[in-house]
């Protein structure tokens, strides 16, 4: 077993991803790839959960957002393919088959895990059976095209902080582990301040950690990353949690400034999708920290692709 450990998910994927250009060469399905098996990584500051890495590694933070909210929300919904046009070839009949919300929210059509998780430690804060199970067999082995990456997460309330663990089967580094990190993590999050604990250490623990060959010369360029700050707190109550979650998908306001920011990410890139630039931009701009950095950072890479330059933002775009 391989471990590495690191204060923000910039240094754990950095570190991650010098791991798998390493590895042995595996095609599963067809597809070049390098691989390690059995890899456990831990992040010792779960907050610190927002890749910036340009211009090797550029997210989009809106997407990460996104499906963030898609996740806590329960939901299947195609909307989130307005963030994420790639997802489309995984879905079957326009429906992502393993998408987690349902699976966590609305298990079998009877079971909400996530509040299960919190009444289990509220009863015995000792407790071993705090446990989200994504991977469902009955379902996984029907040949659908999208079968959930990770198997579930476990949660154990310790001395005041909540640690929480993910296990996955396998973790594409370079394209999936940063928007992982930051639903994990928020989930995580949220789960401690139902709790009214403070966030321990966020286990994630890979069966199969891969880039594609495709990537490797992209990632070859990936030097000298900074650390990633914290991010504003998103603790909030259960209670009013799914208006919440409402708000922040229509980027309306909740109240909350690291709900705001996040509802004002998603309401920037759909006016950028809807061709709204310069009022996106300005958007963009006005947010405040890493989201709003990484959000004009994503805008800046779109116009690159496109073949104009960034030089058409607004004055003062960071």
């Amino acid at each position: 077993m391989t471990n590495l450990t690191a204060d923000s998910v910039a240094e754990l994927f950095t570190g991650a991803v010098m791991l798998a250009k390493s590895g042995e060469k595996v095609s599963p399905r067809g597809m070049a790839t390098r691989e390690v098996l059995d890899l456990t990584m831990c992040l010792t500051q779960p907050r610190a959960r927002l890749l910036y890495g340009p211009p090797a590694r550029i997210v989009n933070p809106a997407f990460a957002v996104a499906e963030t909210v898609w996740h806590l929300s329960g939901s299947d919904a195609p909307w989130i393919f307005g963030y994420n046009g790639r997802l489309r070839q995984y879905a079957d009949d326009g429906v992502l088959r393993g998408a987690y919300g349902p699976r966590m929210r609305n298990w079998g059509g009877e079971v909400d895990q996530l509040h299960r998780v919190v009444q289990i430690l509220k009863d015995d804060p000792d407790s071993r059976r705090a446990t989200i199970q994504l991977y469902d067999p009955a379902r996984d082995t029907a040949g659908h095209k999208d079968v959930p990456c990770t198997l579930g997460f476990r949660f154990h309330l310790r001395g005041g902080r909540l640690h929480m663990s993910t296990t996955m089967r396998g973790q594409d580094v370079w394209i999936g582990m940063p928007y992982d990190l930051f639903f994990f993590t928020t989930l995580h999050e949220l789960v401690a301040g139902w709790l009214d604990a403070s966030m321990g250490e966020y286990h994630h623990h890979v069966d199969s950690l891969h880039i594609y060959e495709r990537d490797i010369e992209k990632a070859d360029a990936l030097t000298g990353v900074a650390a990633s700050p914290l991010m504003p707190e998103l603790s909030t109550p259960w209670e009013g949690f799914e208006k919440l979650l409402d708000r922040v998908e229509v980027g309306g306001e909740t109240g909350h400034p690291g709900w705001d920011a996040m509802a004002e990410t998603m309401r920037s890139y759909r006016l950028w999708k809807g061709g709204q630039r310069e009022q996106a931009w300005r958007i963009a701009d006005a947010i405040d920290g890493l989201l709003g950095e990484a959000l004009t950072a994503w805008y800046t890479e779109l116009t690159r692709r496109g073949g104009s330059t960034p030089a058409s933002a607004p004055a003062g775009t960071r």
